[in-house]
């Protein structure tokens, strides 16, 4: 039987293994849907916004290795998916976006809600085409998904509005023929270059990213020998937080003083599978030693003296046998001490009682005068009472910083985030994409009240969908990082402040369990009971808006202007 344009699309998709289609409805796509509708082993997820529906698939790719699927349909419908497909572009992560368009005869006459797809995707896209004639099929889909996996990255496959019911005359199953990744490691006289590099150092930092994930035992191997701190990104967290007597946590604004000084005094720094972006927070006046499987990531950041291309474990296994251990410890002992002290206060904030002690309440009385809930209170109760294989997806901004600091990825832990594109109102949406993927985890975002009201209307969808997520809105009624930023540069708070409703109380309208949460002697048992309940919960907990995240390394500069923006937040407004 001749397939349509439409079902050719869905049944290869289907045959690959994509579970879940997420989008808004509507005319270019109703082949497509209807062609979901009537095939096994693929389902349609409504969405109310195509940007979620975006950053759902991106979510589901990044936790998968797999192609996540959304759909937009014409003009408008394409438009919205663009930010969500950015935030996948920028993670790596293999998506296949297909859009609507204009009926064909119609394309070049700026008919309504005409959008050229080639050129708006263009910056976005590693491939990007448009069906003109069902001949084209299924080769164009063929090449779409390959483009997207095998350079991890997006899709965009336009489909005009008359095509998706013609019928494809010289039928034929679609061949993917998608390669295994391939694991290389440089060749002997790099790694020997590398190894004489590392051994003239006997202070080595190792600045650990997400692309060593797959390589624990060797890089741990490798800071013991070497008897080096580890500083972690922050999607290196996942896999290297656990059972690491190596470890001094993050690095950047959301890391501490431990990880700032491991880098500072270090000879020698070794990047293992890290493109980490902030230049200021590299040391000056070492060697540097990078590991990338992306070539082009080599010296991108910080200039190396040996940057060696290759995954990360095969490269550290032969590079292993050429390194001599380093004779004193004293660098990494002085890291640690460093590190666990700083948890060791920390872990003083996080304590919901905090506010009621002496040193506390003295405290409190410049930062937490309401004496409301603190942040680090509350991602601290969360770690203690999630799932060892949950899922956390954090939005942009503070609440990625509480997250970074207090949850741990230990077990079988899994993190997302708009980590590279740093986009508002990732949270939500990416819990929902995390949650169909794996439907019996644990799935919990960290939502910042900012982020969560941007794309609040897809509350509904994880009504609509049965979906158990929980959402913990740190709901400090303020864009918090915003406020940070503006303070630390001398300027008073402006335009910040959040007018926000009792989204526990807006849960509840939409058929979601609401808890709001106002005193901090309530916090644990709320947690508690919302993680242990079996379906969707909103967790609306009121934190101190006036809480600062110190970086680990603070600037006489941004001390300064914190003292001078307190003090023109406190003057008087007006002529007088």
């Amino acid at each position: 039987m001749t397939r349509t344009v439409a079902q050719v699309i869905v049944d290869g998709l289907a045959d690959l293994g994509v579970g879940h289609v997420f989008g808004v409805v509507g005319d270019a796509l109703n082949p497509l849907t209807d062609a979901i509708r009537v095939t096994d082993g693929i389902e349609w997820t409504g969405f109310r916004h195509e940007e979620a529906a975006a950053f759902a698939a991106g979510a589901r790719a990044q936790l998968s290795g797999e192609l996540g699927v959304c759909m937009g349909t014409v003009g408008p419908g394409s438009v919205h998916l663009l930010n969500g497909l950015y935030d996948a572009a920028k993670s790596g992560a293999p998506v296949l976006a297909i859009c609507g368009q204009v009926p064909l005869s119609e394309v070049g006459g700026d008919y309504f809600q005409e959008v050229d797809n080639d050129l708006l995707f263009r910056d976005v896209a590693v491939y990007r085409a448009t069906v003109t004639s069902p001949s084209q099929m299924p080769r164009l889909l063929e090449s779409a998904v390959r483009a997207a996996v095998t350079r991890r990255g997006v899709a965009v496959l336009t489909v005009p509005g008359d095509l998706g019911d013609l019928k494809v005359e010289d039928d034929r199953p679609t061949r993917f023929a998608l390669p295994h990744p391939a694991v290389t490691r440089p060749d002997d006289p790099a790694l020997a270059e590398a190894a004489e590099a590392i051994t003239a150092g006997s202070r080595v930092t190792l600045l650990v990213g997400r692309g060593a994930r797959d390589a624990r035992e060797e890089v741990l191997r490798t800071a013991e020998l070497l008897a080096a701190p580890m500083v972690l990104t922050l999607k290196g967290k996942e896999g290297f937080e656990e059972d690491n007597p190596y470890e001094v946590g993050q690095t950047g604004l959301i890391g501490n003083p431990a990880a700032a000084h491991a880098l500072d005094t270090c000879d020698t720094l070794v990047l293992l599978g890290t493109d980490f972006p902030y230049r200021d927070w590299y040391p000056e006046d070492c060697r540097v030693v990078q590991i990338d499987v992306r070539e082009e990531h080599l010296g991108r950041r910080v200039p190396v003296d040996v940057g060696l291309a290759g995954d990360v474990g095969a490269t550290l296994r032969a590079l292993l046998p050429l390194l001599a251990p380093v004779g004193s410890r004293s660098h990494l002992d002085e890291a640690r001490e460093r590190f666990l002290r700083w948890q060791e206060d920390q872990a003083g904030l996080a304590d919901p009682a905090h506010d009621k002690r002496l040193l506390g309440r003295v405290r409190a009385m410049f930062d937490n005068r309401s004496e409301e809930i603190r942040p680090e209170a509350l991602a601290a109760v969360v770690d203690r009472h999630a799932a060892d294989d949950a899922i956390f997806t954090s939005d942009t901004g503070m609440a990625t910083v509480w997250l970074s600091r207090f949850v741990r990825m230990r077990g079988d832990r899994r993190l997302i985030g708009s980590y590279n594109l740093g986009s508002m109102a990732n949270a939500m949406p990416q819990a929902i994409g995390a949650q169909l993927w794996a439907p019996d985890r644990q799935v919990v975002a960290f939502c910042g009240d900012g982020g969560l009201s941007m794309l609040l209307g897809d509350l509904m969808t994880i009504r609509s969908e049965r979906l158990p997520v929980k959402l913990v809105v740190f709901d400090n009624r303020r864009l918090g990082m915003v406020k940070l930023e503006q303070e630390q540069a001398g300027l008073p708070e402006f335009g910040t402040v959040l007018d926000n409703p009792d989204f526990a109380a807006v849960a509840e309208a939409l058929g979601i369990r609401g808890i709001r949460v106002t005193d901090p002697a309530e916090l644990d048992e709320a947690v508690r009971g919302a993680l242990a309940d079996p379906g969707p919960v909103l967790l609306d907990v009121l934190t101190n808006p006036a809480e600062v995240a110190v970086p680990g390394k603070p600037t006489v500069s941004q001390g300064w202007g914190f003292a001078i923006a307190k003090i023109k937040e406190n003057l008087p407004s007006g002529d007088g």
